[in-house]
């Protein structure tokens, strides 16, 4: 793991090493500024030779969409220095979307498959995948430069809760609710959208300071979900999406099992 940067208030901390979603949580809801910071090439090259020192022949790299952050870009430019093969990815997603391509393609070399194989599952994976994610505003977005045409869509309309989606590797907004229990529900019709053709296939539940309601969102989700399903998993976002998108995230993913 090559950890991103959550600078809070100045202090620069290391995603998943020295900064818990409660502290994030709170910095937010306090106004300070909060913004992140892809590591650099030096970082991911450090990574890649302490790979090759235990014996690795080959690497496969995979990283969070390049339409949002330019860490896939640090990996390519450090992969160049190292003296075995890296085949670095592109995920074109986010968050579980990506972390469920990761699981295929660790299982495929676990299986024997070569590195050019291990990347295609990754790669495969996460493009079959989807992502929906409701929030309570778009500020966080708005502040980090994340929106895009997203911002003009959606506007400053009092009350809405907007639904968005990674396609194309970028953010767009899917559409608008008027209340925040109608945004979970949209969420729920979306994902059984994107099941429905799915033979098998895995769910996840994503949520910042809402535990609760992820929990309702995963019962919901159980109670309504096709034959085919394999594992639901609930996870806090990590630091770096928690930061763009702000408290009270709620996100569905689906990918093939």
């Amino acid at each position: 793991m090559v950890p991103l940067h959550v600078v809070v208030d100045g202090v620069d901390h290391l995603e998943g090493v020295d900064l818990t979603a409660h502290e994030l949580v709170a910095a937010l809801l306090s106004g300070v500024t909060v913004t992140t910071a892809q590591p650099g090439p030096d970082a991911f090259a450090l990574a890649y030779r302490a790979a090759v020192t235990e014996g690795a022949t080959s690497i496969v790299s995979v990283h969070l969409s390049g339409g949002l952050s330019g860490t896939v870009g640090a990996a390519r430019r450090a992969a160049e220095e190292v003296e075995v093969p890296v085949h670095v990815v592109d995920s074109g997603t986010v968050g579980l979307g990506l972390g469920l391509g990761v699981v295929a393609a660790a299982l495929a070399a676990g299986r024997g498959a070569d590195a050019q194989d291990v990347a295609r599952v990754a790669a495969e994976r996460t493009a079959a995948s989807s992502v929906h994610f409701a929030v309570g505003t778009l500020e966080h977005l708005r502040r980090g430069g994340r929106l895009g045409a997203v911002a003009a869509a959606v506007g400053t309309a009092l009350g809405v809760r907007p639904l968005l989606t990674v396609r194309g590797g970028r953010l767009e907004l899917v559409e608008k609710v008027r209340t925040s229990a109608r945004a979970r529900e949209r969420l729920v019709e979306l994902a059984l959208a994107a099941v429905a053709t799915r033979p098998s296939y895995d769910l996840a539940v994503h949520h910042l300071g809402a535990p609760e309601l992820a929990a309702g969102l995963v019962e919901r989700l159980r109670a309504l979900c096709p034959p085919g399903l394999h594992e639901v998993h609930v996870a806090e976002v990590s630091a770096v999406i928690g930061a763009h998108v702000g408290p009270g995230l709620l996100a569905v993913v689906v990918a093939d099992a």
